[in-house]
């Protein structure tokens, strides 16, 4: 086995996980608002995701080695049928995206996703789902969890919400919870596998697979677009996910759904104001609400992070 990084490292790397979220969310919400098509745009960026992965596959002997033992685990039955399903998670996440960052903003989306991912890696946790196994709920961790949904609530407390209806509101949260199973499902498999490489196509094939069917019923119904962005940032979402979901595949086993999922919602608060401040949607923008929920939830991912202090024993 590898050797375990250290505790605030894992965090580190889980905040960038957050932070390149937040990214391709602005990607494929720009893409959907601006095609006019949310799901078309989630198929795009999944789907150049997918063949990114599939030319990066056989140029290095370690992914050659991953895509085999992958086949063979699913050829022999091996790996578990549940194991390949992140891409069902991956697929409303990105959909999401496309469908609701466009009117939301990229900081009411992330809201949205914090309370999601809070929920979900707790409950994911103190089951054992992930592959760290049961992870003791702790009031330090209940604690941190409370915080970030604090966060949430500084977030939700602004206005421009009052034109928004539920249901658009209900999908990031879906989308949060759905991250918190996907990464620890990504982590099973990549454990399973011994390849985050190998955790990542198999996300990508499936969230392909199933927009790509969405997108076909969604033009039959409704026709294509009639016309895409030219802009190529908006093109580079699939790209970002990549990165991200492998790093989050790699990272689980070492911190645990929780928190991964806390350190995320720091970078994908952060990152979501800055993406508002500089790359605006149409949606409002209250940057001290925002810088406060930003705050708010590091306390949250630092209650869980640093290690408790030990009383010595009397001499």
């Amino acid at each position: 086995m590898g050797r375990r990084p250290p505790v605030l490292l894992a965090a580190l790397g889980a905040v960038s996980v957050g932070a390149m979220t937040a990214v391709q969310a602005r990607m494929n919400g720009g893409l959907g608002s601006e095609s006019g098509d949310g799901i078309l745009a989630a198929f795009v960026s999944f789907g150049s995701g997918l063949l990114i992965l599939i030319v990066a596959a056989p140029l290095t002997s370690a992914g050659r080695s991953a895509m085999r033992r992958l086949f063979v685990g699913v050829r022999e039955r091996s790996i578990p049928s549940w194991m390949l399903l992140g891409g069902l998670a991956g697929a409303l996440t990105t959909a999401t995206q496309g469908l609701t960052v466009g009117l939301l903003g990229v900081s009411l989306f992330t809201v949205g996703v914090v309370a999601g991912q809070t929920v979900g890696g707790l409950v994911l946790d103190r089951v054992g789902y992930g592959p760290a196994g049961v992870v003791p709920v702790t009031m330090r961790r209940v604690g941190g969890g409370a915080l970030a949904l604090v966060a949430v609530g500084v977030g939700l407390a602004g206005g421009g919400l009052t034109s928004v209806p539920w249901w658009m509101l209900s999908l990031p949260f879906l989308a949060g919870a759905g991250i918190a199973w996907q990464q620890a499902t990504n982590g099973r498999l990549r454990q399973r596998v011994e390849s985050a490489f190998a955790a990542t196509f198999v996300n990508f094939l499936g969230g392909s697979i199933i927009l790509g069917v969405a997108a076909a019923i969604h033009i039959a119904f409704v026709g294509p677009p009639a016309s895409l962005p030219t802009n190529p940032w908006l093109y580079l979402g699939g790209a970002t996910g990549v990165v991200y979901i492998f790093v989050s595949a790699g990272l689980v086993r070492y911190t645990g759904v929780l928190l991964l999922g806390l350190g995320s919602v720091v970078g994908l608060l952060a990152t979501s104001v800055v993406l508002d401040a500089v790359w605006p949607t149409d949606a409002d923008l209250d940057l001290p609400r925002a810088l406060i929920a930003v705050a708010v939830a590091l306390a949250a991912v630092l209650v869980v992070v640093l290690p408790r202090r030990r009383v010595p024993p009397p001499a």
